[in-house]
């Protein structure tokens, strides 16, 4: 028999992963259209986006941090991105300045974070409604729609038979990777999550790690912002309601910490893939929507249990 120790690792290194298949296969019981070619494409690209902004959202809570504003800021930069495209500027530049703006934007939080020591949770709740209301101003309350081909190719084109934001996704998460795991910025983050008063005595600038950190998740979000307005080929000024909470979600199910300093950026794929398979699987058995909020939430309520229970363990 094999020691309880190393079921305890396996469990410890895998049981994300476990836990992801043991859906898939019940979902795949469950409903004979899940486990298709075409829906498993289709459940990567509804994931799409939510990792795209998770990846952010990782970084941001990595170091101890937590961002509010993304719903409201993919809002904004969705409808900003489209609005000057529609306007007659050349829709790459149109689309730089909406990436430009979403770092910005983040930056902005991230300022006020590091250095008036406002809490993440406040700034980014003001956020919220600031970037909602810019949205809304923006637009006059309207959608804009008649945009330019290149956005209809960022949310509904192909590449090699998969489907563009599916790439767009695996990019970013692979450019989150690198910069966690083989920077020094990537482990300064680590640190400021694990003690910030250690790193800061350490020599690790904070303020600016912090500062990055949120300009990281506002990038994340702009960019999730333009593969959405392509998806539904125009831009919604209340696009991205409840957002963070799925992003949030993700992470927090993926295995991060959301005390910070522990955590990657693959777990939250794993996340958002759970959360997704279980959305998907649901809508294909009819299961209404109002339920689907309930599962999401409990799924949530587990991995933040199982996560203070770790804390927990590793402290004793």
């Amino acid at each position: 028999m094999l020691p309880a120790q190393f079921w305890r690792n396996l469990f410890g290194r895998f049981g994300l992963l476990l836990a992801l298949l043991l859906l898939v296969g019940a979902m795949s019981l469950l409903s004979e259209r899940f486990l298709t070619p075409s829906n498993i494409i289709n459940v990567l690209r509804q994931i799409s986006i939510n990792a795209i902004i998770a990846c952010g959202m990782t970084v941001v809570i990595i170091g101890r941090g937590i961002d509010l504003s993304v719903g409201s800021l993919l809002a904004f930069t969705g409808v900003l991105g489209a609005g000057l495209a529609v306007s007659g500027i050349n829709p790459y530049l149109a689309i730089g300045a909406a990436l430009g703006v979403g770092l910005v934007l983040g930056a902005f939080n991230g300022a006020l974070v590091a250095y008036t020591r406002i809490a993440p949770f406040i700034v980014t709740l003001a956020g919220l409604t600031i970037f909602r209301g810019m949205a809304l101003a923006y637009t006059d309350g309207r959608p804009i729609t008649g945009l330019p081909p290149i956005f209809f190719t960022l949310g509904n084109g192909l590449l090699l038979g998969i489907p563009v934001p599916i790439w767009i996704m695996a990019a970013f998460i692979l450019l989150t990777h690198f910069i966690l795991r083989y920077t020094a910025l990537g482990r300064a983050i680590y640190a400021i999550g694990g003690n910030e008063e250690a790193a800061r005595l350490s020599g690790i600038p904070v303020p600016r790690v912090q500062l990055f950190c949120f300009a990281f998740s506002g990038l994340a979000t702009a960019l999730a912002a333009m593969v959405l307005t392509g998806r539904l080929n125009s831009a919604q000024p209340s696009a991205g309601v409840m957002f963070e909470l799925d992003a949030i979600a993700a992470v927090v199910v993926g295995g991060t910490s959301l005390f910070g300093g522990r955590g990657g950026v693959f777990g939250t794929l794993v996340g958002a893939l759970i959360i997704g398979v279980i959305n998907n699987g649901m809508n294909l058995l009819g299961v209404p929507s109002f339920y689907q909020q309930i599962v999401k939430g409990g799924v949530i309520l587990a991995a933040l249990l199982i996560d203070r229970l770790l804390a927990r363990r590793r402290e004793s």
